[in-house]
C-alpha cells in the first residue's frame, strides 16, 4: 500500500510563490513517475508537471517557466515550486505516484488573489 501526503498549499497574492510537497510512504518501485495535476471549479483535471525517477520532466504550457518540480529519490518526496502566480493557477493540486499501481493524494488548496 502507498500513501501519499502533501502540503504547502494556501492563499498568496499574484505574482506570488508557493512551493508544495509530497511525501510518499508504503511499497514504493524504483522506477517510478510522480506528478502534479491540479482541478479548478468546474473544470477538469489536468496534468501540471511529472517527473521520472531518473529525473525526466514534463510540464503544461501553461506552467512552463513558472513552476519547476523536482524531487528527492531516497525520501520518495516530490516538490514542485510555484513562482509569478496566477489567479487562474488557483486549483485543489493533487499528488500523483505511479509504479506498479497508481496513486493520488488528498489534494491541497492553492489559491491566489488578484
Amino acid at each position: 500500500q502507498v500513501q501519499l501526503v502533501e502540503s504547502g498549499g494556501g492563499l498568496v497574492q499574484a505574482g506570488g510563490s508557493l512551493r508544495l510537497s509530497c511525501a510518499a510512504s508504503g511499497s514504493i518501485f524504483s522506477f517510478n513517475v510522480m506528478g502534479w495535476y491540479r482541478q479548478a471549479p468546474g473544470k477538469q483535471r489536468e496534468l501540471v508537471a511529472h517527473i521520472f525517477s531518473g529525473g525526466s520532466t514534463n510540464y503544461a504550457d501553461s506552467v512552463k517557466g513558472r513552476f519547476t518540480i523536482s524531487r528527492d529519490n531516497a525520501k520518495n518526496t516530490v516538490y514542485l515550486q510555484m513562482n509569478s502566480l496566477k489567479p487562474e493557477d488557483t486549483a485543489v493540486y493533487y499528488c500523483r505516484l505511479r509504479s506498479r499501481g497508481d496513486y493520488w493524494g488528498q489534494g491541497t488548496q492553492v489559491t491566489v488573489s488578484s
